[in-house]
């Protein structure tokens, strides 16, 4: 049924390998401005960002467009987790593979720019 879902979200949690919860040997800040950096170009605005709660939400134009919450938190000393949730703003099917193969390339940026702990 995943076909007809208009959100996915990473988690710790999830039996999907893609779209588990990845965790970075970093200070938070450095996997912060990374996050940020993806963002940076390819249709995407940050429409808010706090450093402090680690937060970041995006838009993304286009059809069906999509609204993006990241989250990067200090887990430990040097160790940050990044956790994405992306929606739909209109219910379409077969978006969810899409969304899916979207988180999955943000981690692969991040796994290029960071090390993984």
């Amino acid at each position: 049924m995943t076909i007809f879902k208009s959100d996915v979200e990473t988690s710790d949690s999830t039996q999907d390998k893609a779209i588990q919860t990845h965790y970075y040997k970093s200070a938070q800040d450095k996997v912060f401005q990374a996050v940020l950096d993806l963002f940076a170009s390819g249709g995407y605005k940050v429409i808010a960002e706090s450093r402090e709660r680690g937060e970041i939400t995006v838009e993304k134009g286009g059809f069906p467009g999509y609204f993006i919450v990241v989250t990067a938190i200090n887990v430990a000393p040097f160790e940050s987790a990044v956790d994405f949730k992306i929606s739909a703003e209109k219910k379409v099917p077969g978006l969810y593979p899409k969304m899916k193969q979207e988180i999955a390339s943000f981690y692969k940026i991040l796994d290029s720019r960071l090390k993984r702990a």
